[in-house]
């Protein structure tokens, strides 16, 4: 049973938790505002019939994010504003940072706040937090695996329709890097474009022609590619599911006069040699569309004494 209690007239923060407030969320763009407000919309539809059915617009509870599992954390904050765009007064108090390894059990975060906006908002803003976590967390296991090597870990395009920014978040927080967001911030030539345009220094040549100045990468399936794509003086070369004896001959080849990037059918057995190979990125598709959610859960408690803080 969920007991009524009154609203903390005070927050107070000390060294180890820190109270997020609404206008002070950091990394919550416009986009991440626009996929929350989709997520909500999609499960309220014309409203959470249960609880307004069950629970009291005066009732206030307060609660605790509980990690069931290990991992890395991340999405507290886009979390956080779930509840914030029901009810500006939740109060949100988190005992760990984004990108922080927590084991099973921990209370990441507690809450506080009007008890139809918490129970509304519960599952929306556990999956963000769910999913984020999840990336994070296997992101982090491939940049573990490539550690004491000059290589980077990369994400791909291949994330939810709808939820880029927020898997490109995630592996940021896991400790990876971004490749590009999208088709417009990057120039990716691809066997496709190569027949199109009937060759690759045709290819390249119609993308200078364009007058466009962002950086050009291309797809290499072997070592000749590779001659091609120095001798045309682009930034970047994708080697495209290539031996690890190939790879290691590109990196001979190109001399670090491009940058070079690994990409296929990568895995978490396999990506520490491909970076011994000197390369200097792995690009992993897994991260975004085959990390398991992160398993949390919120537990409400009864409290019957208003809390001068969330953790009272």
């Amino acid at each position: 049973m969920l007991m009524p209690v009154d609203s903390p007239s005070i927050i107070l923060i000390n060294s180890t938790t820190m109270v997020i407030e609404p206008q002070l969320i950091p990394d919550v763009s416009p986009e991440i505002e626009a996929c929350i407000h989709r997520a909500l919309a999609e499960d309220l539809g014309a409203g959470d019939a249960t609880t307004a059915a069950i629970v009291s617009p005066s009732l206030s509870i307060r609660g605790d994010i509980i990690a069931k599992q290990a991992g890395i954390i991340a999405g507290l904050d886009v979390a956080a504003k779930v509840f914030f765009t029901l009810d500006e007064t939740v109060v949100v108090e988190t005992n760990v940072s984004e990108g922080e390894r927590v084991a099973d059990g921990t209370v990441i975060a507690k809450l506080y706040g009007p008890a139809r906006a918490l129970l509304t908002a519960e599952r929306t803003a556990l999956n963000f937090l769910g999913r984020m976590s999840g990336i994070a967390t296997l992101t982090r296991q491939f940049v573990d695996k490539v550690a004491g090597t000059s290589a980077k870990i990369l994400d791909t395009r291949k994330t939810a329709p709808g939820l880029r920014v927020i898997d490109k978040l995630a592996v940021l927080r896991g400790g990876g890097c971004n490749h590009r967001q999208g088709l417009f911030d990057m120039i990716l030539i691809k066997d496709n474009h190569i027949a199109a345009a009937g060759s690759l220094a045709q290819a390249v040549a119609r993308v200078r022609d364009s007058g466009t100045n962002l950086e050009i990468e291309i797809e290499a399936a072997n070592l000749q590619d590779v001659e091609s794509a120095i001798a045309l003086g682009v930034q970047r070369i994708l080697l495209d599911n290539m031996s690890l004896a190939m790879m290691k001959e590109a990196v001979k080849l190109t001399a670090k006069r491009a940058q070079l990037e690994a990409s296929g059918n990568v895995t978490l057995e396999t990506v520490a040699r491909i970076a011994e190979t000197g390369v200097d990125y792995i690009s992993v598709g897994a991260l975004t569309h085959s990390a398991k959610v992160f398993d949390v859960s919120l537990k409400f408690d009864q409290i019957k004494a208003a809390p001068n803080r969330v953790n009272n």
